[in-house]
């Protein structure tokens, strides 16, 4: 039995930031029911290029959305919210991450479903927050790593500012968003009465700068960009160019630090008053960094993780190709075939989540509304509202 299994949860949800939360929580046995408009195609991400799965579906909409059922419905229309409530009596939560001013003119507040159903937990994922001057703005996940200064930390100091490869903000906020929505449901189960929980892709992006606005917050020390993908404070934490690649090395601690002296030869460094303590490794960064290249010079990546590997924290720094072909990857079992009715051979990246030691199970995303007969009742009278 998955820990999830029982709850059924509602979504009207597009792209990423919902549709990757509301994944965890299908991946873990809730029964998602995605709510999609049929005449916009349903969720955007359906037609997210550049590989279509006939129509209304593609690689990267399964990406986001394994072991979800989808319905249709118009929620403008009066037949189309009718439907809505009939679904929300029966359902545990509701998730939609629309425009911020959206929950409310569509009915998805708790204010609006409570006399449904008392119970019901309402989850709100917006861009900049839905009670403040900025509730009716479009946002995405980009936009957020750049005004939350994230953008300034990422890349060369000596490049232009950059972004985090993936939507790390989506991906952050639908997590969070899991948090505090099982987090209500545990409430409402005690007490019989939902609520709204919201949190928003800004509040997230912001809330990733942690100890580096911490200590901006408290001794008006602003963080910059480090070469070679330094850590703020802790040195040597960067990467390093081996005889054939680069490897990412690891010393938070003066422990590996002086594992790392030792091992890799040059334990003249740990008597060196420039290097003796972290301060003073951050101080002289440079430095240690002419001195550690031409050690980690000598020898290949591989070479070097199987001699450091089981001492101190190191990695290679691959490619989306080395990372996915990894044999590593393929004993933990992170990628897995999830069948496609047009691709049987479809494979998807794995649940990160363990219970009892199994990854949960995946199956693809239904077709747009190819559960409205089984979740919908009054077919009939309602069909005209939900295509």
């Amino acid at each position: 039995m998955k820990p999830l299994e029982g709850l059924r949860i509602l979504t009207v949800e597009q792209f990423g930031a919902g549709p990757y939360g509301s994944l965890f929580l299908a991946d873990l046995g809730a029964d998602v029911i995605k709510i999609e408009n049929a005449d916009t195609g349903g969720d955007a991400a359906r037609g997210g290029g550049p590989y279509p799965l006939g129509d209304n579906d593609s690689l990267y909409f399964q990406g986001w959305n394994t072991n979800k059922r989808s319905v249709t419905l118009d929620l403008k229309s009066a037949g189309g919210r009718a439907a809505l409530h009939r679904l929300v009596a029966g359902a545990d939560a509701i998730m939609q991450n629309l425009r911020g001013d959206q929950a409310v003119k569509l009915g998805l507040d708790y204010a609006s479903l409570a006399p449904v159903n008392a119970k019901i937990v309402c989850g709100h994922i917006s861009a900049y927050g839905r009670d403040n001057e900025r509730a009716s703005r479009p946002g995405y996940d980009f936009l957020m790593q750049a005004e939350a200064g994230l953008m300034s930390l990422t890349g060369d100091p000596d490049g232009d500012p950059a972004r985090f490869g993936p939507s790390i903000i989506d991906f952050m906020t639908g997590v969070t968003l899991d948090v505090g929505l099982l987090a209500c449901l545990l409430r409402a189960q005690r007490t019989g009465i939902g609520c709204d929980v919201d949190t928003s892709l800004f509040d997230v992006a912001l809330h990733q700068l942690n100890y580096a606005a911490t200590w901006y917050l408290n001794r008006g020390h602003a963080a910059t960009r480090l070469a070679r993908s330094s850590h703020f404070s802790a040195t040597p934490v960067q990467t390093f160019q081996a005889k054939d690649g680069w490897i990412f090395v690891m010393c938070m601690t003066e422990k590996f630090w002086r594992l790392l002296a030792e091992t890799i030869g040059r334990p003249d460094l740990l008597n060196d008053a420039r290097f003796a303590d972290m301060e003073s490794r951050s101080v002289h960064r440079e430095a240690l960094t002419a001195e550690l290249d031409r050690a980690f010079q000598d020898r290949t990546v591989a070479e070097w993780i199987t001699l450091l590997g089981p001492f101190i924290p190191i990695g290679p720094v691959y490619d989306i190709a080395q990372a996915l072909e990894s044999p590593f990857v393929e004993t933990i079992g992170m990628v897995r075939q999830v069948p496609h009715p047009l691709l049987p051979d479809m494979r998807l990246l794995a649940n990160p989540l363990r219970i009892d030691g199994e990854r949960p199970e995946q199956a693809v995303c239904s077709a747009l509304g190819a559960d409205n007969d089984a979740l919908l009742e009054d077919m009939a009278g309602a069909r005209s509202e939900t295509v």
